[in-house]
């Protein structure tokens, strides 16, 4: 009897995933293994039911078939009948046993879920509400105050290294205010007014450098160096600085100008004014670079003032000649009195230039008036009216663009093309306000030596650079209604312009008598 030698060998599948991906590289990219949940849907999917249904149809044709072929004949006994109604009987009952636990399953939700319900609520205690609130809250101020303590030593960090000077940072402030443009390996800086208008030749050019000393050897320094001048108390604490400027010698120190009137000898009246708030002292070498570079462009601008107010005195056609000696101007105001402009600048080691006299009362009127002189002269270069047609020359103003239009005559054209120099109006101005105090001086004296009646004066307050306006009433005791007498003084350059009470109109020339006169009448007119 032969015997099979063949044996039966079970072969599994290796537990692995499916490839999804291989790369370039060779390497392998494997889809990731299936859930439970994904294993069961995907089981699910593959389940046919339209075959379940033929199945099902197919077995009850078979049941049919048996039913029929064990139908008893004619001759079977009454028993098997009645066997046959009891099973469908108990099939029923099974069918409806099995709906009623559907209905009961669907109707009752708690059926549905695969997790136990408790039955009973937890009970909670409210104190332990109140601890599980606190101890939240005390974590969240944990945070917080940790972030805090953060912020803050982050904070204490910048000012730490914002207080340590930075080249770039300095150079940026430094940019931000004056002009800056790198030549090869060297930075130049222009602190000159040519961009505002000005036409001066003279250079306004700083060189801009790294600072090599260490902040403490500035310190060190700074503490050392003696003051300036004896007069200066005052200590002021300066950071040191990462950039240092250097500007040329002729621009260091502190310049200004000083206008004074003479008459034999002696001080009418002076002014100086100072551009950038800088004063006449000596200024300290080691100053910031803020401060120096105001300083020199103040010089520059002082020099470039006096050089157009020399330029101009020595072209005017003046009845008596304008006088240019070194750093000092002479002009001829009135008979007997001289307008002094000079120009007075200290270097860095305290040696004035030119010696001036001491200053007395300061006029802010004056030195707003020497200050926007220059300024209007630079407005006027860069804002030149634009010609219409636009294929006309610049410079020429609106009026003499429309004059053959206009039929200007001769004396029209010659008045429009005539234009005052910063000298003569320097001139005039001094010439009024040597006028007003003339003015001033009579009616104050008149003032004084009148008991009866008395004399009221009320200056104006809106008044010109060459024009102002006082009223002068005289009223007689006791009879401030009825004897009352008005008089209106217009101040001009050169003359006085009165309008008396009844209406008449008279000139003066600029001196003070004729003024006195002409009150004493109209005190006479008011006691009569």
């Amino acid at each position: 009897m032969a015997y099979s030698t063949s044996v039966n060998i079970s072969i599994e599948t290796q537990a692995e995933n499916i490839i999804q991906e291989i790369s370039y590289d060779g390497q392998e990219i494997y889809q990731p293994a299936l859930s439970m949940s994904d294993n069961l849907s995907k089981l699910a999917q593959r389940i046919d039911f339209s075959k379940v249904d033929d199945d099902s149809k197919q077995q009850e044709v078979e049941i049919k078939s048996e039913e029929e072929s064990k139908e008893p004949s004619p001759n079977v006994p009454v028993s098997g009948w009645i066997d046959s109604v009891v099973s469908k009987l108990k099939r029923a009952a099974t069918e409806i046993c099995v709906i009623s636990d559907v209905l009961a399953v669907t109707k009752e939700k708690r059926y549905m879920i695969l997790d136990p319900i408790p039955t009973e609520s937890i009970e909670t205690k409210p104190m332990a509400q109140i601890y599980l609130r606190k101890k939240a809250l005390a974590s969240a101020s944990n945070i917080i105050m940790s972030a805090v303590d953060r912020l803050r030593s982050s904070q204490n960090e910048f000012i730490r290294n914002r207080t340590t000077p930075d080249f770039h940072i300095e150079l940026l402030r430094l940019r931000q205010n004056w002009r800056l443009k790198k030549v090869s390996t060297a930075i130049i800086g222009d602190l000159s007014y040519k961009t505002a208008g000005s036409k001066f030749g003279q250079s306004g050019m700083f060189e801009v450098t790294k600072a090599e000393d260490d902040i403490q050897s500035n310190s060190g320094t700074s503490s050392n160096s003696p003051s300036s001048s004896p007069g200066q108390n005052v200590s002021i604490t300066k950071s040191p600085s990462a950039l240092r400027v250097t500007v040329p010698t002729e621009l260091q120190g502190v310049s200004y100008i000083m206008v004074l009137c003479q008459k034999d000898q002696e001080n009418i009246f002076n002014t100086s004014f100072n551009l950038l708030g800088s004063a006449p002292a000596t200024p300290n070498p080691d100053m910031h670079w803020q401060q120096k570079l105001e300083a020199a462009q103040n010089v520059l601008f002082c020099k470039e003032l006096f050089n157009q107010l020399a330029k101009e005195a020595v072209q005017l056609q003046a009845t008596i000649p304008h006088m240019v000696v070194g750093n000092q101007i002479s002009a001829t105001v009135f008979p007997g009195i001289q307008l002094i402009i000079g120009l007075c600048h200290s270097s860095t080691n305290g040696n004035p230039n030119t010696i001036l006299p001491s200053k007395t009362d300061h006029d802010h009127v004056l030195e707003h008036s020497l200050h926007q002189l220059l300024r209007e002269v630079h407005h006027r270069n860069t804002h030149q009216p634009f010609p219409h047609p636009s294929s006309g020359p610049l410079g020429p103003s609106k009026r003499r663009a429309v004059a053959g239009p206009n039929a200007a005559d001769r004396f029209e054209l010659l008045e429009m093309s005539k234009s005052q120099t910063l000298l003569e109006q320097i001139i005039e101005q001094a010439q009024h306000f040597f006028m007003r105090l003339r003015t001033e001086y009579v009616i104050d004296t008149l003032a004084k030596e009148v008991k009866d009646p008395i004399i009221i004066s009320h200056w104006n307050s809106l008044n010109s650079p060459t024009q102002a306006c006082v009223k002068v009433t005289i009223v007689s005791h006791g009879f401030d209604c009825i004897c009352r007498t008005s008089l209106v003084v217009h101040v001009m350059k050169k003359s006085l312009k009165c309008i008396c009470r009844d209406g008449r109109v008279m000139y003066l020339s600029y001196e003070p008598q004729e003024l006195r006169d002409l009150i004493f009448c109209q005190v006479n007119i008011d006691i009569n």
